[in-house]
């Protein structure tokens, strides 16, 4: 208890930002779960349309991820695919990113990938390219619902996966939330602006909460000394100890 009350920002990757916001008390519960439900009905829809993915990639320092998508694109075009979808779209720590687009863009990049310096490229296991245009059909059914629920002004520093800066009042929220379906990621800026600190200033404790720690490795990446204060919590933990 005492760490809730003693919190001083939340952040969530992606989805995760509306549980980040609950935390906060800018959403209710419920109603942060019926946006979250018309969020990814909307976003499942819009990736049915054209196929498209996302791909995982760790670069070398050479890395140019904007040329490569670039060159993508115009492989696309080649194919006769009109306005090619292929751009980053999570930043994730220096030297990775995960790039989202047409298929065909994606099946490029993992065949040239020595071309672009990348080292490791990985296929993820989702169903559309989330966080760029392609999403924009999810726009308006979310934008629909946040204007329905009531948004408070959150009771600590939320940051946002758009431009990694704090959330200022609910409108602010509310249109960032909708933005966020079609921009990317901005998780490594968002950890620099989470602990940016003068030289000398202890850097605070860090939990992750539910399932899963990898959060935790990307922190590990991009802040070492603030990863040494850094904890994970499972959710499903509490529930098991509470039943024995």
């Amino acid at each position: 208890p005492q760490v809730v009350e003693r919190c001083v920002a939340a952040a969530g990757y992606s989805v995760g930002e509306f549980a980040a916001l609950v935390f906060a008390g800018a959403l209710g519960f419920a109603e942060a779960l019926y946006a979250v439900k018309v969020r990814a009905e909307a976003m499942q829809k819009a990736s049915e349309v054209v196929p498209s993915g996302m791909l995982s990639v760790v670069g070398r320092r050479e890395a140019n991820y904007k040329f490569a998508c670039l060159e993508a694109r115009k492989h696309c075009e080649s194919l006769g695919i009109e306005n090619p979808v292929c751009t980053v779209s999570n930043y994730l720590f220096p030297d990775s990113r995960v790039i989202a687009g047409h298929l065909q863009a994606l099946e490029f990049l993992q065949e040239n990938a020595r071309k672009y310096y990348f080292k490791r490229t990985k296929m993820l296991p989702v169903s559309g390219a989330f966080h760029t245009r392609l999403m924009e059909p999810a726009v308006e059914p979310l934008a629909e619902v946040l204007k329905s629920i009531e948004i408070q002004k959150p009771l600590l520093c939320v940051y946002s996966n758009v431009d990694g800066k704090k959330y200022m009042h609910s409108k602010h929220i509310q249109k960032l939330l909708v933005k966020q379906v079609v921009s990317p990621v901005l998780w490594e800026q968002t950890m620099h602006s989470v602990y940016e600190r003068k030289q000398g200033t202890e850097f605070p404790y860090t939990y992750e909460v539910g399932p899963g720690n990898q959060l935790g490795a990307i922190l590990k990446q991009c802040n070492l000394k603030a990863w040494k204060q850094y904890k994970h919590v499972d959710a499903l933990e509490d529930e098991e100890a509470a039943e024995t």
